[in-house]
């Protein structure tokens, strides 16, 4: 089956904050299908669904807070709900780590037939006493956790998107596409197939592992507009399925 391609929705932020509706048909005029979100904009579920709907596109996951109302997010049509971040203290290692926070999470999420799943940054790649990174401890003690694996901040971290991809295997949905750069400063972000990421060997190694489907995120576009960043993205990748 052919994999989705969504729109983060944090990618477009600068338009959203000036015209919702507006940015939605814009990403819909791109092309895109799918969208994964970062909030609802000060709307109603309701509100939101109604919107999504009149523009033509799916939420297919969202970014959401750990004690989230599941039930609400499966009344937007979301397939996935996947907590982007939190504090490291809440992590393994930390002095505040308890994994019922996520495995409560994880059983909220089942109950209402929603895959739940954990986005990560370069920080989650701390190694602990047991040798072990923060981010594998994590998903070695909560198991119904999936992987929402971000490959520019797997690069960030010095550890190869394709190695951990393979890794989790059957446990990576949704694979997030950041292609990246390296600069004097750290890492810039580019479209899709115009950064230093290998993406046709990320793209193989997520088809090997079974991934339903990926999201083009940019954390900031740099010398063009984010929604001609998020254009650009969706043209590399409609080439490539």
């Amino acid at each position: 089956m052919k994999p989705f391609v969504a729109l983060q929705l944090y990618t477009v932020r600068d338009f959203t904050a000036q015209d919702v509706v507006g940015t939605l048909r814009k990403v819909k005029e791109i092309g895109y299908d799918y969208v994964e979100l970062a909030g609802i904009y000060d709307m109603g579920f309701l509100e939101f669904r109604k919107v999504l709907d009149e523009v033509g596109l799916t939420a297919i996951s969202a970014h959401v807070a750990p004690d989230v109302s599941v039930v609400d997010y499966k009344s937007l049509g979301c397939k996935y709900l996947a907590i982007p971040m939190v504090a490291e203290e809440l992590l393994p290692g930390g002095n505040k780590y308890e994994k019922s926070l996520f495995e409560s999470f994880s059983k909220k999420c089942m109950g209402e037939d929603i895959v739940p799943a954990y986005h990560n940054h370069a920080f989650e790649y701390k190694k602990l006493p047991c040798n072990t990174f923060v981010l594998d401890k994590l998903f070695e003690d909560v198991p119904a956790l999936q992987a929402e694996l971000d490959v520019g901040w797997v690069r960030a971290a010095g550890q190869s998107p394709e190695a951990y991809i393979k890794k989790y295997a059957s446990r990576c949905p949704i694979v997030h596409l950041k292609d990246t750069i390296e600069v004097e400063n750290g890492f810039e972000d580019r479209p899709v197939g115009k950064g230093s990421l290998d993406i046709p060997a990320i793209l193989q190694a997520s088809k090997s592992a079974g991934v339903a489907g990926f999201v083009v995120e940019l954390d900031k576009a740099v010398g063009i507009t984010s929604l001609q960043a998020a254009k650009e993205s969706l043209e590399y990748l409609s080439s490539r399925f």
